[in-house]
């Protein structure tokens, strides 16, 4: 749980004004007394310089050294948050502030204080998020190559890709939104993707997010940043945020190319000057009844972002309303039936010919594909009704 020391008298002075507070700079903070008291003292100075109201917390992260006490005795307001992590000391910072606009800042001196009044200017403009773009104000040494033309350019492009936000440099930890949107963001991650969480849910929420360049300067004291786990990390949200990439997409191409190699072998045709046997039918129908579970985990993880996440997609929301539990159990239970007709049939030539060899192997496997596909899809329909069920509890407390 989170504390707060008592506020410095620069604080309480700017709180004192008769206009609200304009913004909220929020500094995490992790063993960095080398850089924080300079931090604090250049943002208050842009603040005094620029006539705006605000104020300076500063999320130390349970540091070891004298950080916390440095950045207090500065001008900030301190927030001691226990739990380590880049997302949870922002989380408990965001809690603190009271400013309407609350931008973001590193503690290790990368960026640079005077652009404050710029990035209020654009939510100024209607904005609700303003993100910097460093790469292309990149000094000397302030960024490892492979962070440069590797890590970020990849990681931000990919969550282009499955997001459309539109964000260049999606890392980029100087950046501010308005306060009230926080709720719409529902920001939860401890960890660095946070920085990737709030660009998600910003494109989610179909916020208005603008960006502009920004310098980036090396950095001071000792980095935090691990960059095959935090990118590690970050791919991993990614991906874990687009069911439709990690599950739906390879799912349905798997069963598809399944469900055609067995079609090609049961009906014989020839495929390369030859025709495919049984070993070709197998992995048919091993792609098939994989491709398909994939896929039913993956309108479960929709379901579950939607129900217990705050997650919208249109596309969820559209099946959602088509279609019920009856059908995915009369689709499921027609497609194991077909398998079962198959396999009795199968059987009664067998009896038929005194039980000798069955000869019938290729319709024996796609019987037992979709018995299995059939089962599959009968439970799963069952799965996503029971997710359901939080909907129609939350919607029954606002009927009552």
């Amino acid at each position: 749980m989170s504390t707060i020391d008592q506020e410095s008298s620069h604080s309480t002075r700017f709180r004192g004004r008769e206009r609200a507070l304009e913004v909220s700079v929020v500094i995490p903070c992790l063993n960095e007394a080398e850089t924080i008291e300079t931090c604090v003292r250049s943002a208050l100075d842009v603040l005094d310089r620029s006539g705006i109201a605000g104020e300076i917390i500063v999320a130390d992260n349970d540091s070891e050294d004298d950080s916390a006490r440095l950045a207090a005795s500065a001008g900030a307001t301190v927030v001691h948050e226990p739990e380590r992590g880049y997302g949870s000391a922002y989380l408990a910072g965001f809690a603190a502030a009271r400013g309407r606009y609350i931008l973001m800042a590193d503690a290790d001196l990368t960026y640079d204080f005077a652009e404050i009044p710029r990035f209020l200017a654009e939510l100024d403009g209607g904005a609700d998020m303003v993100v910097g773009n460093r790469m292309k104000n990149i000094h000397p040494g302030a960024m490892p190559w492979h962070h440069r033309y590797i890590g970020n350019p990849l990681l931000s492009g990919f969550l282009n890709l499955l997001f459309r936000t539109g964000v260049d440099d999606a890392h980029c930890g100087m950046r501010a939104f308005r306060r009230d949107v926080l709720p719409r963001l529902d920001l939860r991650t401890s960890g660095m993707e946070f920085a990737s969480e709030m660009v998600i849910r910003a494109a989610k929420e179909k916020l208005v997010v603008t960006q502009f360049e920004i310098e980036y300067h090396p950095r001071g004291g000792e980095s935090k940043l691990s960059s095959f786990r935090d990118g590690w990390r970050h791919l991993r949200f990614l991906l874990v945020h687009s069911p439709n990439h990690l599950f739906i997409l390879p799912g349905a191409v798997m069963a598809v190319v399944g469900g055609v190699v067995e079609l090609i072998v049961i009906t014989r045709l020839a495929v390369f000057g030859r025709e495919w046997d049984i070993h070709a039918l197998i992995a048919g129908a091993l792609l098939a009844i994989v491709g398909t579970q994939v896929v039913a985990l993956g309108v479960c993880a929709h379901a579950y972002g939607t129900y217990f996440m705050g997650e919208k997609d249109r596309w969820f929301d559209r099946m959602r309303a088509r279609y019920k539990l009856e059908h995915g159990l009369l689709l499921g239970g027609g497609i194991a039936v077909t398998g079962i007709v198959i396999g009795i049939f199968i059987v009664v030539d067998w009896i038929d010919h005194g039980f000798g060899a069955l000869a019938d192997e290729r319709l024996a496997v796609l019987a037992a594909t979709l018995i299995i596909v059939g089962i599959q899809v009968f439970f799963s329909s069952f799965l996503l009704s029971i997710l359901g069920l939080r909907r129609r509890d939350q919607s029954s407390r606002y009927v009552s």
